[in-house]
């Protein structure tokens, strides 16, 4: 039997109340609670992603939920003036 990684997506789930975030781990692994915020990060398979989205967002505590971008972000981006993210000072100026 090998070892094998599942790949991951979390899920950033805002809810109302935090007395009900203890449900969430039906759906997945609960990584963060953010108190002040009111979100939670809840780690799912990439297999079932989406039904689970649509399982929680269903639920009667929960405002909205959204993905992750962090699959999709670029870790080997060296040239961010070039991607349209850091504009020098003086450019601005000009």
């Amino acid at each position: 039997m090998t070892f094998t990684i599942k790949p991951r997506r979390s899920l950033v789930v805002y809810v109302n109340n935090l007395r009900s975030v203890r449900q969430l781990r039906h759906y997945g692994r609960v990584e963060y609670v953010s108190k002040k915020m009111r979100y939670v990060i809840l780690y799912t398979d990439e297999e079932t992603v989406e039904q689970t989205l649509k399982k929680v967002n269903e639920l009667k505590f929960v405002k909205h939920v959204s993905y992750s971008h962090w699959p999709e972000i670029d870790p080997d981006m060296s040239d961010l003036k070039a991607a349209g993210i850091y504009k020098h000072e003086t450019e601005e100026d000009e």
